[in-house]
């Protein structure tokens, strides 16, 4: 089954016609504070429990489940797991959070922080360059580990799914406590 998928301006026509929107951000809880969309509600893709998330959904089961991530990969991701678990009225929002930043969006802005997708950037050149100084000083062996960085991020791209991006959202840097939830109001 094919994931609906919804532009950023035709979501920001719905937000004005005043129906009831509920409106989910699977980013960390860090990305999420830097920028949001002011009627989302932070649910991180590694702690994503559709069914938990569709029981608490309060009078809305016949409306629609926006998704809603940085750029649309995660949230893909997210409405994968909701169609698995048997839950077909989810849509993401193309693009994510930086498209309907783009649109116009009435979005909250807090800290600033580095994106899970540039940590995973980073963690990865660090550990191939890593292994290529240590190849090269201590023990060729080493170079196994550049070898094995490759061959994942090589699987992520097929894949659409980051190992490295999964442990990073964990790391205690990418958390911040209780969230407070957001109003609709504008």
């Amino acid at each position: 089954m094919n994931i609906a998928a919804i532009k950023p301006h035709e979501f920001a026509a719905h937000c004005t016609e005043g129906k009831l929107i509920d409106l989910i951000d699977v980013r960390t809880p860090v990305e999420y504070r830097e920028v949001h969309v002011a009627i989302a509600r932070n649910v991180p893709l590694d702690q994503l429990d559709p069914v938990a998330v569709m029981q608490s959904r309060n009078g809305l089961a016949s409306e629609p489940l926006y998704v809603i991530c940085r750029s649309g990969s995660r949230g893909q991701q997210s409405c994968d797991k909701f169609l698995k678990a048997g839950f077909t009225n989810v849509v993401n929002i193309e693009g994510g959070t930086l498209a309907c930043v783009e649109a116009g969006l009435a979005v909250v802005r807090g800290e600033k922080a580095i994106s899970l997708e540039r940590q995973v950037r980073i963690a990865a050149g660090l550990l191939v360059v890593t292994s290529i100084a240590l190849g090269y000083f201590l023990n060729p062996y080493w170079i196994g580990l550049a070898a094995f960085v490759g061959a994942g991020l090589t699987f992520a791209g097929i894949t659409d799914t980051c190992a490295m991006g999964m442990i990073l959202a964990r790391m205690p840097w990418n958390q911040c406590g209780e969230i407070e939830p957001t109003s609709c109001a504008r």
